[in-house]
């Protein structure tokens, strides 16, 4: 077995083992979303804490970890009688990002079920976590299914296995914690509400402590077992005072002027829902617990505060989370209540300083409280920052050139209708264009290639009739077979690449024009979010086109490069639709099952660039190639004024696909975006018949 780096050698990130240590004293707090750029030792310190755990007692050869002490009554290995049991080391179970719903949630065995009427259940993920952690790295890129079933999960605190009319349930109790790099998108936010707390991390920019990174990691690696030798007495002093506080957690009282000041802060952040003040009260409380005191104070209301509200106060993605700490002040101030009267010459209880947090409590380094050291974290060797690598790199503010004016500010977003790409995929889940997916309705039955994962009953007793009298069926129990089962085939959505391809010259400058298109786009972008769909940004301007965003999953990157576009210049329209036509060139190669999307933001003008000729037939070539290859594409066309020339709807013709005006934009109808994407290219069809005839 190898060697965990020590939790107590992790340096600095006190947000973070805070949050970590507080949901090992209390799970009921909700579990941890860790967010942070990548090599900041997010996975290092959350593998690390599972050594901290105390070891769980079990019921001998009980596949689900039942407390002997109250054994589960509906475990499918029970009934089991009360008993001393065993003990074994608390699990940190990783869920990885690929992972199928069966190896999540467990599976049945299908043709047992129906052959012989046995519940032949193979446990899963959920299962093997009951009583410990369940860790997911990079939570965002999870498919939603997963994540639905894995924060059910961890609200209800038992696992439902339904197969046609199989039922199994089991207890699913754990530790819940995710990391995230936020570059890479974002979690939906109800998903992010269902996690209790969650902090930032980044790495320190101070010379000395990255130095003292650097030094405990190189030692770990030359010797893990003496490195962790070094650390065992720091170990096994915090797993007593998880204990301890574990202990002393039932005797906390939580006061009305606590809980008030808990409910103006919930309400003063404008936070949806009541979970926001539940995951405060016990955060609060788990903080006095952790600090020793069985009275929770203003200053743990405070800390709870940081811990719980930052993620759930976001309205959009792109709004940064955080939270107004001089607000936050002035609430706990002005709804503070009456302190208890003061001993003649003595301190005044229960106030911050009384054991609070900064004295021996969480987070606190000195050695006499029992704190965790200001240390820091031994990064994985995967985890080891690496600038070049970034894909989503910090955007360098533009200076306006010759002929440029600088960038302005995008109009108010808005609701947009759905964008969809005509036909049937096979793509990642989302929730735009059409699909064949392992979720959604039930569309028909094929043979199973491999594992069979959802079955299609009336398709499997239609296969498996025929065959009963041959088969010596005697009883009331059909007779099945292995090549009787029959997968059901199912059609759900999938999320598609959306790539925009911008005009940024100087015919798209004026400022009330600009900033509109901006909006529009920042709608697109917001949808696109919601759909789980990857997003590219291309714009053009001068004599050439660039790619200013590469295809990501991050909106708020794509918005960030949108705002600081400036514009002017000549209208290289056919670069812009070539430079797009590669994007998407290269990531059919990537990723061939995601469908694109091409959004051309445009006028339709079209007045040189690099390449010679007549530019409005150079960009009437480059836009037959997108419909040679059956792109789905719209134009949303920018032409303002009492005389238009109508090029951006001679454009969308050309491309074989449909055109939205800037009017049509702002009237929040921009559903007319891909409204009929696929008679669009229909009528381009008929057009191109109609010519070659």
């Amino acid at each position: 077995m190898s060697t965990r780096y020590p939790f107590t050698a992790v340096v600095g990130m006190d947000d973070l083992r805070l949050a970590l240590l507080l949901n090992a004293v209390s799970p009921a707090v909700g579990g941890v979303l860790v967010r942070g750029e990548k090599g900041t030792a997010k996975s290092t310190a959350v593998r690390a804490l599972a050594e901290l755990l105390p070891a769980v007692p079990v019921v001998a050869g009980c596949r689900f970890s039942c407390d002997p002490a109250s054994p589960d009554p509906g475990c499918p290995d029970g009934p089991h009688e009360a008993g001393p049991g065993a003990e074994r080391p608390a699990r940190m179970v990783e869920l990885p990002v690929g992972a199928s719903e069966d190896r999540l949630v467990g599976s049945l065995d299908i043709e047992k079920a129906l052959a012989e009427g046995v519940k032949a259940f193979e446990p899963g993920l959920l299962a093997d976590a009951h009583r410990g952690i369940l860790y997911v790295d990079e939570v965002n890129l999870l498919h939603d299914h997963l994540i639905d079933l894995l924060l059910d999960a961890a609200a209800m605190g038992f696992s439902h296995v339904e197969r046609e009319g199989v039922s199994v349930r089991h207890a699913a109790r754990f530790l819940l914690v995710g990391t995230m790099n936020p570059e890479e998108g974002e979690l939906r936010p109800q998903l992010l509400d269902r996690f209790g707390l969650t902090v930032e991390v980044a790495a320190s920019r101070d010379p000395e402590q990255r130095v003292e990174v650097v030094r405990r990691r190189l030692a770990f690696e030359d010797d893990p077992a003496a490195f962790a030798a070094r650390w065992a007495d720091e170990e096994a002093a915090l797993r007593g005072r998880i204990v301890a506080a574990r202990a002393l957690l039932p005797q906390v009282t939580l006061g009305d002027a606590v809980l008030l000041q808990i409910a103006a802060t919930c309400a003063a952040f404008e936070v949806d829902g009541m979970r926001a003040d539940i995951v405060m009260a016990r955060t609060a409380t788990a903080l006095a617990a952790w600090a020793g005191r069985t009275e929770v104070t203003s200053e743990d209301v405070r800390q709870a505060a940081l811990l719980a509200l930052p993620h759930r106060r976001r309205r959009s993605p792109f709004d940064a989370p955080g939270l107004d700490e001089d607000k936050l002040d002035e609430t706990l101030e002005q709804f503070k209540g009456e302190d208890p009267e003061p001993e003649p010459d003595g301190p005044d209880d229960g106030g911050p300083d009384d054991g609070g947090p900064g004295d021996g409590g969480p987070g606190g380094g000195g050695p006499d409280g029992g704190g965790i050291p200001p240390q820091g974290d031994g990064p994985a060797p995967e985890d080891v920052p690496a600038p070049e690598e970034a894909p989503v790199p910090e955007p360098a503010p533009q200076r306006a050139g010759a002929g440029e004016r600088a960038a302005v500010k995008a109009a108010e977003p808005f609701r947009t209708k759905v964008l969809s790409v005509p036909g049937l995929g096979e793509g990642a889940a989302g929730r735009r264009s059409r699909a064949r997916t392992e979720h959604g309705r039930t569309t028909g039955s094929t043979r199973p290639r491999g594992a069979l994962t959802k079955l299609h009953l009336a398709a499997t007793v239609q296969a498996a009739a025929p065959h009963q009298k041959a088969r010596g069926r005697t009883g009331r129990g059909l007779v099945v077979r292995r090549d009787d089962l029959r997968q059901a085939t199912r059609e759900g959505r999938e999320g598609n690449l959306v790539l925009f391809a911008v005009d940024a010259s100087g015919s798209m400058a004026a400022r009330q024009r600009m900033s509109a298109v901006k909006g529009a786009v920042l709608s697109l972008l917001l949808d696109a979010y919601q759909r789980r769909d990857k997003v590219g940004l291309v714009t053009f301007r001068g004599r050439d086109a660039e790619v200013a965003l590469p295809p990501t999953s991050s909106v708020d990157a794509a918005a960030a490069r949108l705002e600081q576009l400036p514009t002017g210049g000549r209208t290289p329209l056919s670069a812009g639709l070539l430079k797009a036509h590669d994007v998407l060139r290269v990531e059919r190669l990537r990723d061939p099952s995601r469908r694109p999307l091409l959004v051309v933001v445009t006028d339709g003008r079209a007045t040189g660039g690099r390449a010679a000729g007549d530019p409005v037939a150079l960009a009437a070539r480059a836009a037959r190639l997108h419909a040679a290859e059956g792109t789905a594409s719209v134009v949303v066309d920018c032409e303002t004024g009492p005389v238009r020339l109508g090029l951006a709807g001679q454009l969308a013709r050309e491309l074989g696909g449909t055109a939205v005006t800037l009017d049509e934009l702002r009237a929040d109808a921009i559903a007319g975006l891909v409204r009929d994407v696929q008679a669009g290219q229909a009528r381009h069809a008929a057009q191109t018949n109609r010519r070659a005839a």
